[in-house]
């Protein structure tokens, strides 16, 4: 069966997409945002950040620009977007992801995977890009915060895995598996 680099590679960063967003349901107001980490990363903080770096590398970047300014952007607070104020909501959030997602949706299809642009922020030696490297580069920035979102999730209430209908993980006894860990670590801490 032939592949299709160009779809192969959207349809990895949309499964990471989806796996992220999913961290968020279920939960209230007061957990998708509030410090997780000494450094304060949060759930919803999480999805604020991926809309913002999205729409850049898909927009600026490639010389199509997103069309909205982001009011985070330039402000001073150089980690305004890895959290939501008091005044941005959920939703706000996650309408802006969706339109950033459909957007770069857009500029997926339309563009070839050889397409040029520039990351200006990048090292010169490595700011040439083309939207090829663009679609692995934001594939691995929304799966490493995907995985930091499975951890908080677990961390609040447990839920664990992929996604919902799609859990990932045996079924198994937790508890019974987490003390052989802690077994384990522990002995090899005695033998070091």
């Amino acid at each position: 069966m032939a592949s299709d680099p160009k779809a192969d590679l959207h349809r990895y960063l949309k499964a990471a997409r989806e796996a992220l967003l999913w961290k968020l349901e279920g939960l209230s107001e007061y957990d998708v945002r509030r410090p997780l980490t000494p450094t304060g990363t949060n759930l919803l903080g999480l999805v604020k950040h991926l809309a913002s770096v999205e729409q850049e590398y898909f927009g600026m970047c490639l010389g199509r620009p997103f069309g909205e300014t982001l009011p985070w952007i330039d402000n001073g607070d150089p980690q305004a977007d890895m959290y939501a104020t008091a005044d941005e909501s959920r939703e706000e959030i996650l309408a802006l992801h969706a339109r950033v997602s459909e957007f770069a949706d857009t500029t997926i299809a339309e563009l070839p995977l050889d397409a040029p642009g520039v990351v200006p922020w990048w090292p010169e030696e490595r700011r040439y890009v083309t939207l090829h490297l663009l679609l692995v580069h934001m594939i691995a920035e929304t799966n490493r915060h995907a995985g930091h979102a499975d951890i908080l999730r677990e961390g609040l209430d447990g839920a664990a895995g992929l996604r919902e209908a799609v859990s990932n993980l045996p079924d198994q006894d937790w508890a019974a598996y987490r003390e052989r860990v802690e077994q384990a670590a522990k002995e090899a801490a005695a033998r070091a």
